[in-house]
């Protein structure tokens, strides 16, 4: 007998095959039995549950190859905000920030460190292995695929200096790397803008990527503010995979500066004829014209150094906070302007401020906008969230429609209350944004193809084998929806809503959402990574 059987329901396998009409069967957490109106297989009918798939779809659950849940998880693990979109796989450790390898000795600065990303949590683990037993023990509702984060390396090393890091430095993460990949990682990222990861200069980062071939692992990169533009930025990564030969992520694929929007085709050109010389590389997107961060990012390198206290310490005299402000005329980035009424803050841990851009907030402080930013920084060092409304949606559409794009949210799994805080939206409605936005409303995408690009894709590019199709012997991750009303709600600097029209949630063959309501299930696991 079968666990579950779904009937007479529109089978979109993640692929990028056709839609097909039949019967999806589950039993042991694995997919038991597929079958279409044209097989000539028979359907098995006894189930402990059958559900009437007339009218709707059923595909892999979604994998969301960009995330910060790295500690959100363990607050809580329902996932309520990824859950509700039918993300069942997790990616973490993005943009430099992982839970692991923590170095005691350095426990205050890692926390500091993740606070910027994820949550304000003292890790009480060390390794991969103890995270994951940290998760499981929490108990998780969704599935989590963790990599090794270059500035939690790096932490771990030398704290947070900026310099160039000692032979006997490197051989720490490149020792600590090896360890996180033969526990499982899927890989390692960096994020080439954020301290520390942004005091690693391209040596370093292709020692450690010379790792991650040698284990068959993925490099993901948000990558450095290279000067001219995000050209340089690109250049960089295809390089890397080229001197390496390691498989190259490029994270969050935008166009930031006023001047360069439109000019979407030209980044594009450049992976297409990366590709064409062999190097292997591909890029997440997500589906929003706006960004999100920590305000501390945006700070000269120099005045992070060390972490919070010491900016503070820096802050607090007049000399250094002068050359802080000029350093801050020259914009963020390598000379992005300073729109000030472009940056929204959307979370504070008491919730001041929230709602307001930084020009308004100034204005009624009667302080320039650059001084207000530091005093922010000051008051909440990391744990102050902005959103940078700094693109537009012909870039996100043309980056979505290419072939070598995969959706990745760049948010948290977080619960949908959220008292203190207005987050970005892409937490609580990528995935359904981009069925409903873009593939029903827009045609930007075809719907095969988008749900491709958000389950078989990802688990092919990170080497999950089980995951991301619809096919015995498949491990039960499985959304159901209607596809002519699924879509987002939740919108910038208002209380976060969760989409509609996703009516049934599987993971590991447990139903996690059932009719919009979370069980009490909690059947995720960490997966791990093999060499391929």
């Amino acid at each position: 007998m079968h666990d579950v059987l779904i009937t007479n329901v529109t089978i979109v396998d993640g692929t990028g095959s056709p839609p097909t009409q039949g019967d999806v069967a589950t039993k042991d957490g694995r997919i038991a039995g597929v079958t279409t109106n044209s097989s000539s297989k028979s359907p098995e009918t006894q189930a402990r549950r059958t559900i009437d798939g007339a009218g709707k779809m059923l595909c892999p659950g979604f994998i969301d190859i960009h995330t910060h849940s790295d500690l959100t998880l363990i607050e809580d693990g329902r996932g309520e905000s990824k859950l509700r979109q039918g993300v069942t796989t997790e990616v973490v450790g993005n943009c430099s920030f992982s839970a692991f390898p923590i170095e005691p000795r350095h426990l205050d600065l890692h926390a500091d460190h993740l606070a910027r990303a994820t949550a304000p949590i003292r890790p009480w683990w060390t390794d991969l292995d103890g995270y994951a037993a940290a998760l499981h023990d929490e108990g998780i509702a969704v599935n989590v695929a963790p990599l090794a984060g270059h500035g939690t390396l790096r932490v771990a090393a030398m704290g947070v200096e900026q310099r160039q890091a000692t032979k006997r430095e490197l051989a720490r993460m490149v020792s600590d790397l090896h360890t996180a990949l033969e526990q499982g990682a899927f890989g390692m990222s960096t994020g080439l803008t954020h301290v520390p990861s942004a005091y690693g200069d391209f040596d370093e980062v292709a020692a450690l990527a010379e790792v991650l071939a040698e284990h068959g692992a993925l490099y993901a990169t948000h990558s450095r503010a290279a000067e001219p533009d995000e050209r340089a930025a690109v250049a960089e990564s295809i390089e890397l995979g080229r001197r390496t030969g390691v498989t190259v992520e490029f994270s969050h694929l935008a166009i930031n500066r006023p001047e360069r929007w439109g000019t979407g085709a030209e980044l594009l050109q450049m992976f297409d004829d990366a590709r064409n010389e062999g190097i292997d590389i591909f890029f997440d997107v997500y589906p929003y014209e706006a960004s999100s961060s920590s305000l501390t990012q945006y700070l000269p390198p120099w005045l992070q150094a060390g972490g919070t206290e010491a900016m503070r310490a820096r802050l607090a005299d007049d000399s250094q906070r002068t050359k802080a402000r000029s350093d801050m005329t020259e914009g963020w980035f390598n000379g992005i302007p300073w729109l000030w009424d472009r940056f929204h803050v959307s979370s504070t841990p008491d919730g001041r401020y929230v709602g307001e851009t930084l020009e308004s907030a100034a204005h009624s402080l009667h302080i320039a906008p650059d001084e207000l930013t530091l005093r922010l920084c000051e008051e909440y060092g990391n744990e102050i969230q902005v959103v940078l409304f700094y693109r537009t949606e012909e870039d996100v559409s043309a980056f979505l429609r290419h072939p070598l794009a995969v959706v990745g949210s760049d948010g948290n799994a977080i619960p949908l209350h959220q008292p203190c805080a207005r987050p970005h939206p892409r937490n609580f409605g990528t995935f359904p944004r981009v069925l409903g936005r873009y593939v029903r409303d827009r045609g930007v995408l075809e719907l095969a193809d988008a749900v491709r690009k958000m389950t078989h894709e990802p688990a092919r590019r990170l080497g999950i084998h089980d995951r991301g199709r619809i096919a015995e012997g498949m491990a039960a991750d499985l959304v159901l929806l209607d596809p002519q009303r699924v879509i987002d709600r939740a919108d910038f600097g208002k209380t976060p809503e969760g989409p509609v029209g996703i009516t049934q949630v599987f993971v590991n063959g447990r139903i996690v959402l059932d009719d919009n309501v979370i069980t009490d299930e909690r059947p995720g696991r960490v997966l791990q990574h093999s060499s391929r």
